[in-house]
């Protein structure tokens, strides 16, 4: 242990003996900035479209789950991955 730490210290200087961190860095903690505008600024237009976009994707997901629960067995082998 004492000859590496000697031959880092030859190699790297003082550096060489500091810990370095190990395994994956965590993740940054910046928060998601969306390209929406905020509800205040839309127009009425722009609202009524993105009211729309939610709607629609909430008739797919009650479709897909309406699928899932009449038959479940077909539905996990048709959207495997």
């Amino acid at each position: 242990v004492i000859a590496n730490w000697n031959s880092k210290f030859l190699k790297e200087g003082i550096e060489g003996l500091q810990e370095k961190a190990k395994g994956r860095p965590s993740m940054s903690k910046k928060t998601k900035t969306t390209s929406i505008k905020k509800e205040k600024e839309m127009s009425r237009e722009e609202q009524l479209e993105r009211e729309n976009e939610l709607l629609r994707l909430e008739v797919a997901y009650l479709k897909k789950l309406k699928a899932f629960r009449e038959n479940p067995d077909t539905f996990l082998e048709k959207h495997k991955q």
